[in-house]
């Protein structure tokens, strides 16, 4: 196995919703053992602490909530993003899915100036395609997407540098998708895989067919792990539980299978709501999957009591 040099970022992005405790995602992951169960598979791993977001002087918007915090955060995660990923690999520690805006525009730039192309994996029940116009809740966690592919609305926003066409997007574990976000995406060439597809087919045929695509096309791959990607009944400590999600040896297998084709270059792990967690069974699962797509082996897996 390929020793990495792992860069860990920590987002306390609280501002993509209303409901409040993502910020606390970070230190969870860091008392789930995220960094020992990085090194103990032999990487090198640099925890270089939390980002925090650039002041911003906009005006507050009636309808979208927290909208000046969500610039900041988008304008300093995507420097650290650029920062980390010369360094090594970047696993940013959210923080709620807003915080994407930030890695994988700033990913995206990085990939830009090694001359590779940047594809985005997006474990999602929810494909977060709104914009800040199309948003009925005004919480901005729901436009990534939208916003890292170049989607319009996003005036208050630094324009991406690079904008990710929306081809390089593959879209895994849908089971939530709002009528507006479904009439764009149906216009895109995105890859979307929803329940139903994996339930018919499998989770391994859209992965694959997506990896090779990122591996034609000479890419690198980032891939945005949110919480509710899992059934909630595995990992309830998640704001947005939508039923029917993948199940933890799906996960895992999505995980080993990204370590074996060596495609990726960078990770979100969003969504974590400590304050709903039950024993930190959820920031468990979740360092559990890290350690997977860095090269734990199934034999190697410890044995977790609640």
């Amino acid at each position: 196995m390929d020793k990495k040099s792992l860069i860990l970022v920590g987002a306390p992005m609280d501002s993509g919703k209303r409901r409040q405790g993502c910020r606390m995602g970070p230190d969870a992951y860091r008392v789930a053992g995220l960094g020992q169960a990085l090194r103990d598979l032999g990487h090198e791993v640099d925890d270089v602490g939390d980002t925090v977001p650039d002041p911003v002087e906009i005006p507050s918007h009636e309808h979208l909530y927290a909208l000046p915090e969500c610039v900041g955060w988008t304008q300093a995660l995507g420097r650290a993003a650029q920062n980390s990923a010369v360094r090594g690999m970047p696993i940013f520690m959210g923080g709620d899915h807003a915080l994407s805006m930030g890695t994988v525009s700033g990913m995206a730039a990085y990939a830009n100036k090694i001359g590779r192309p940047l594809f985005v994996l997006w474990l999602d029940a929810h494909s977060d395609f709104h914009t800040p116009d199309s948003t009925s809740s005004g919480n901005l966690h729901g436009t990534p997407v939208a916003y890292f592919t170049g989607q319009s609305g996003f005036e208050a926003f630094p324009a991406p540098a690079v904008p990710v066409p929306t081809d390089r997007v593959g879209m895994i574990g849908l089971r939530s998708v709002d009528l507006e976000e479904r009439t764009i995406l149906e216009q895109a060439r995105a890859m979307l895989a929803d329940m139903r597809t994996i339930d018919e087919h499998g989770i391994k045929a859209p992965l694959i067919a997506f990896l090779d695509k990122v591996r034609t096309a000479n890419g690198i791959l980032h891939v945005s792990l949110d919480v509710d990607f899992l059934d909630p009944a595995i990992a309830p400590a998640v704001g947005t539980t939508v039923p029917g999600g993948a199940t933890e040896r799906e996960a895992h297998l999505v995980m080993e299978l990204l370590h074996e084709s060596g495609l990726v270059c960078s990770l979100d792990l969003v969504e974590l709501n400590p304050f709903l967690d039950e024993r930190g069974r959820t920031a468990k699962l979740m360092v559990d999957l890290a350690a997977s797509l860095m090269g734990r082996r199934i034999f190697d897996r410890p044995t977790r009591s609640f």
